[in-house]
């Protein structure tokens, strides 16, 4: 018999009563492999271990063919993962697995959305009347680190832990641990992940004899399905394991392995959940092995729920089940196609690909995987119905996760939905929205509490549970602009889609909550008459006061002013779009915009950061808050605000000079900053910064650590260098790199209602084909080109340069 746990197998004499197993290892984390003919007393003792294993019959034919390497769009190596972040993920937004391809060992990770430590909780502190006004006054009169105190003391809640954490472990064994040292080394072994089809394959052949094993998360379904396939038997055990396993258990049951348990955190106790893994015996030289979860989070029967997704999934023979996920997951995922060029490179495995970039290498290809993997991570962590990406999107091994893998709402919830609308997975924005209508119920507590405002406020971050009170420290929690800036990407996706029922019903009323908060919560700065915003920080930035104090909270810092003014311009827009008249909160908003505090520039010539000119603490600072009016605003454009965006490269400028970008996501932010300023050099500089400094072998994003926002904000930044929309025209490769000479792509969404296609060959447009899907009025922009057309829904058109008149970007050419 074999007894292992998480630190590698132990060898237990096969006589050993069960019983006998050395507490040395936790029993939450054993894995018991057992012969068939195991009795049920034995069956019994080791479910009382907390783990077992079910060994599957012989059986396996071979598998023909092999995954394409369709450009931009496969992943693939010659070795197994030996780290977690070189394991590759699929997901269905609500399931989602790492899959490792051993050779005698196959690990399997597991996640659920929904599996969070934790529960709701009432945490708005007692905050007299006069608090806020009390702290106001001090920062006015010069006393910072004094406003900074009360602000402290009175209104920040205290940090928990109530993380986002893994199911478990799915491990697959080949052969007994006694013969794994004699086997011989696998030949012609390749894993991959086609993006295209959303399906992890492992095959290689030892002794002649091939091996080949899949792995998809099926959407329709609702289960994660592991095909195994070999010309030889290979007679695999199965084993589930968990590092912690409350109030739970793992039991045999038939030809199911059912895991149970309860997410806890240092005394919050969270969702409770159940997996279940059947293996379903066939004839022939194939298995297939179906898995279930779910967790009580939406008041379901969590094991009745996954039994259900698995008893309906083993209905269907492997065949279909394979064949309905790829046409479900190619519905959204060939939507968009990319060719930035290839290279030799581009048929080299993907961690070769990245070593050899490092290097110097030329690999294009290597953006349009990028970018493609971006799009499939957020197909994979986000749909419909499901809880959204959450820091790690879904993939996460923790109990405790880095950041407790929740919702930052100060750039990094937002950022993992940038690629949503014009990467034109709309779908997988939902549960975005869903977020912000649970913010804005328990938002509007806090509002009341802490502020004495009305309307709704979030701050800079939240979890499965959507607390919205400032928690932890000034520095980074004392910031109640995340629900504004969340609001934008509902105004966002009626620009897209040009909704207006959504607008009506969903986006209109959110935005007006959050613009009634702020009516209330600005106050006049004495010393400019102006309207300012808080005391609040500047995300998690430090500045340094006129007496040398260093200090983090403000008043009418450059981005609350930002937010505040994009919350408001996009109330009026959708006011204006929905022929609202007469609503007061719109009408006080409108006066309310013109006597906001506006963008200053320092006697450097750099877009001041706060309102006073402080010394700055960190100059090469993560976070570059004071531009959000740039991106992914859309306060600041070339053709509006000139000054302005100079100013805004010299602060971008400045931050890079002292070691700005280091982050992973805080480089993607930087390509889509870039990419606003037209700067199509600096976009490939920054993608390459970030593919060279920030990239597992996985592609993953290596904040560090792994942080998923990286990855879309990066795809994002590729879709802002090809096309952009947010000033209403539809600007076509407003920042190419000069690296991409040749290329094309389909399918992207530009605001109004358009999907644009376009070709460009040494580094000019050749071509660009524009379906208008609602039938609006648009502006096309090439260049210093433009020209205005309207055709119906479902109408087509395309254009050349030559068929786009000169203009100066204030004549619009017929």
């Amino acid at each position: 018999m074999k007894v292992s746990g998480t630190k590698g197998p132990v060898n237990v004499a096969s006589d050993l009563s069960l019983g006998d197993v050395r507490p040395r290892l936790s029993l939450c984390d054993l894995r018991v492999v057992w012969p068939m003919d195991f009795s049920r007393r034995d069956f019994l003792q080791c479910a009382l271990l907390g783990g077992l294993a079910l060994r599957l019959p012989h059986g396996f034919h071979q598998r023909t063919g092999s995954p394409s390497l369709a450009s931009g769009r496969t992943l693939w190596y010659r070795r197994p993962a030996g780290e977690w972040t070189e394991a590759l993920p699929v997901g269905n937004g609500r399931l989602g697995a790492m899959v490792f391809g051993g050779v005698e060992t196959e690990r399997i990770q597991l996640n659920v959305d929904s599996l969070w430590a934790g529960s709701p909780l009432d945490r708005e502190r007692e905050v007299e009347p006069g608090d806020l006004a009390e702290a106001r006054q001090l920062w006015f009169s010069g006393q910072v680190a004094e406003a900074q105190r009360i602000m402290q003391e009175r209104f920040m809640s205290e940090r928990l832990i109530r993380s986002h954490q893994t199911l478990g472990d799915l491990f697959i064994e080949a052969s007994s641990a006694s013969s794994a040292s004699q086997a011989p080394a696998p030949e012609g072994y390749r894993r991959s992940l086609d993006l295209g089809e959303g399906i992890v394959g492992t095959a290689w052949t030892a002794e002649g004899k091939s091996v080949h094993r899949e792995v998809f998360a099926s959407a329709l379904a609702n289960v994660i399905v592991v095909r195994l396939e070999a010309e030889d038997a290979l007679n695999p055990a199965l084993s589930l394991a968990r590092p912690e396993l409350p109030e739970g258990s793992v039991e045999y049951d038939g030809s199911r392995i059912i895991m149970t348990g309860r997410a806890v955190n240092e005394g919050h106790p969270g969702t409770r959940f159940a997996a279940v893994v059947e293996a379903r015996r066939e004839s022939g030289q194939a298995q297939t092995l179906l898995i279930g979860a779910a967790t009580d989070y939406h008041g379901d029967d969590p094991l009745e729920l996954a039994l259900s997704h698995v008893e309906a999934a083993s209905r269907v023979e492997y065949p279909r089940l394979k064949a309905a996920h790829v046409a479900e997951h190619r519905a959204l995922f060939d939507r968009v196609s990319i060719d930035l060029g290839t290279s030799l490179q581009a048929e080299k495995p993907t961690d070769v690909r990245l070593g050899e970039f490092r290097d110097g290498a030329s690999d294009p290809d290597l953006f349009a995987l990028y970018f493609q993997f971006g799009r499939y991570l957020l197909m994979g962590s986000s749909r419909p119905g499901t809880l959204p990406a959450n820091l790690q999107g879904i993939w996460n091994e923790h109990i405790e996760a880095p950041w407790n893998a929740d919702y930052h709402t100060n750039i990094n919830v937002q950022m993992n939905y940038w690629p949503a609308e014009v990467a034109n997975l709309s779908e997988c924005h939902e549960p975005f929205f869903d977020m912000v209508d649970e913010l804005v119920i328990r938002g509007r507590k806090t509002a009341r509490d802490l502020y004495g405002a009305r309307g709704w406020v979030a701050h800079h971050t939240s979890d499965a549970w959507w607390f919205t009170v400032p928690i932890g420290r000034t520095v980074w929690g004392m910031w109640p602009l995340g629900g504004a800036w969340c609001s934008r990407h509902l105004f966002e996706h009626w620009r897209f889609s040009g909704d207006l029922e959504f607008l009506r019903e969903r986006a209109f009323p959110v935005m007006r909550e959050a613009a009634l908060f702020f009516l209330d919560y600005l106050t006049e700065d004495p010393e400019t008459g102006r309207l300012v915003s808080g005391p609040s920080s500047s995300p998690e930035n430090v500045f340094i006061t006129s007496d040398g104090e260093r200090a983090d909270v403000g008043m009418g810092n450059a981005m609350d002013q930002q937010i505040v003014w994009d919350l408001f311009t996009n109330l009026m827009s959708a006011a204006e779009a929905l022929a609202i008249r007469g609503d007061e909160v719109v009408d006080q908003v409108v006066t309310a915009r013109d006597r906001l505090q506006g963008p200053m520039i320092g006697s450097d010539g750099r877009l001041m950061e706060w309102s006073r000119p402080f010394g700055e603490a960190e100059p090469g600072h993560r976070h570059m808050s004071h531009l959000y009016g740039l991106h992914p605003g859309r306060q600041f454009t070339q053709e509006d605000t000139p000054e302005i965006m100079e100013a805004v490269r010299k602060s971008l400028a400045f931050r890079l000079e002292h070691g700005g970008g280091h982050t992973g996501w805080s480089r993607a932010w930087m390509i889509n900053f870039y990419a606003r300023l037209r700067d199509g050099d600096a976009v490939h500089h920054h993608l390459a910064e970030l593919l060279v400094k920030s990239t597992h072998p996985n592609l993953f994003d290596n904040h560090p650590p792994f942080q998923i926002d990286g990855n879309f904000g990066g795809a994002a930044g590729v879709a802002e260098a090809l096309l952009q929309s947010h000033t209403d025209v539809i600007h076509l490769l407003p920042a190419l790199p000069p690296q991409w000479p040749t290329g094309s792509v389909r399918g992207l969404r530009a605001r109004g209602g358009f999907e644009v296609d376009m070709v460009w060959e040494d580094g000019t447009l050749e071509e660009a084909s524009i379906l208008s899907l609602l039938g609006n009025e648009a502006t096309v922009r090439y260049g210093d080109r433009e020209i205005l057309w309207k055709e119906p829904a479902g109408s087509r058109r395309v254009y050349r340069p030559s068929l786009i008149r000169p203009s100066d970007y204030g004549m619009q050419g017929g």
